[in-house]
């Protein structure tokens, strides 16, 4: 029984403790910070103390020491702080300087990361009371980021998950902050999918062409290669200029050339995207008539019979007719599967006419480049 009583007593005096010491942490506690190991950076130790000393204030978890007061009091005492990062060093200088806390640590890159680790000292308890490592992809121009980050966790503070995110996974979908130095573009690279014809131009897709059809299955193939250029490229989302060429209808013997120039914009959180732009085909077209069975006359054919009106003659898409450069609007959406490098495109379009739409899929890939 006394055995009990006694472990329920030391378990309380722990909780007891520990509920004190994290009581210690309030706006009033003073914190001081010098120095900050660095390795594989150019920047200073000094300098890079003086960016967790920037991001320590900006959080407003504790009052930090101004690091002219520290100045002072280190040249009035004759305090040297070379190389001190250790426990003992540390809690040696903050009673010196009056300092409640001394936070110390270390912002190293090992190859492709970088590792951010910061330790809390509690002066007069001659402890580390907290300590955080966090570790980052290897882009040294955004370390302010990754130690405010640091110091929010170490201090249970919200983080924004989208640029954690973006600083901490390698294959997150690329923007200005986790790729600054890619200029060739994220998605180009082959397309193929299919297009389906709908009302009169799917009419003529299927038709003889002694009627000036094709004599085609109105769903044809298509194969070609997408070019992109960024523009602008912040935040979640990234503008481009998209160009497309498109050879459709090798597999049912014909050869249809055409080329898109699209303006999009792609969510490079989600990787979902939306672009429209023009674009431009070879066609064949001629000049005729229905007449009253519905049957498509050619203007050639035509014998004008006196005392008759002739009938209102109209260009339609005709295989028997003369080649023309054709334009149209086209829509299309989609989104960007992510499986390690490998980026796998798959986009939905839409091309409206008054003859008859244009609608498809297309699917492509490629592989990030770092």
């Amino acid at each position: 029984m006394r055995t009990t009583i006694f472990g329920i007593i030391a378990t309380l005096s722990i909780v007891f403790a520990n509920v004190t010491i994290a009581q210690t942490i309030t706006q009033n506690t003073l914190v001081t910070v010098l120095d900050i190991e660095t390795k594989g950076f150019n920047l200073t130790p000094s300098q890079m103390g003086d960016i967790v000393r920037t991001e320590l204030i900006k959080i407003k978890v504790m009052e930090v020491m101004d690091p002219y007061d520290v100045q002072y009091l280190m040249e009035k005492n004759d305090i040297q702080v070379e190389n001190c990062y250790g426990k003992m060093c540390l809690t040696e200088l903050g009673k010196k300087l009056n300092s409640d806390k001394m936070l110390t640590g270390s912002v190293e890159v090992y190859g492709e990361r970088i590792i951010v680790n910061l330790r809390l000292i509690d002066v007069g308890l001659e402890s580390v009371e907290k300590a955080h490592v966090e570790e980052f992809l290897n882009l040294r121009n955004e370390v302010t980021s990754m130690v405010g980050i640091t110091l929010k966790k170490m201090f249970d503070q919200e983080v924004d998950q989208t640029l954690y995110t973006t600083l901490t996974k390698k294959f997150d979908y690329e923007n200005a902050i986790n790729t600054p130095e890619v200029n060739r573009l994220n998605l180009s690279g082959p397309r193929m999918g299919v297009m389906a014809a709908t009302g009169d131009l799917g009419k003529v897709f299927q038709a003889e062409k002694s009627e000036g059809g094709y004599d085609l299955y109105p769903v044809i193939f298509q194969f070609g290669y997408q070019f992109e250029v960024k523009y602008l490229n912040q935040g979640d989302f990234q503008a481009l200029f998209e160009f497309v060429p498109i050879i459709s209808g090798l597999d049912q013997g014909r050869f249809i050339p055409s080329f898109s120039l699209l303006n999009g914009l792609r969510s490079n959180k989600s990787g979902f995207e939306f672009a429209f732009g023009p674009i431009f085909y070879m066609t064949k077209k001629a000049s005729g008539y229905y007449n009253a069975e519905g049957n498509w006359i050619l203007e050639d054919d035509y014998v004008h019979v006196p005392n008759t009106t002739a009938p209102n003659f109209e260009e339609r898409l005709d295989s028997r007719g003369s080649i023309n450069v054709a334009s149209r609007f086209v829509f299309s959406v989609g989104k960007t599967f992510k499986s390690g490098t490998l980026n796998l495109p798959v986009n939905a379009f839409f091309i409206p006419s008054k003859d008859g739409h244009r609608i498809g899929l297309s699917v492509g890939y490629n592989a990030s480049k770092r």
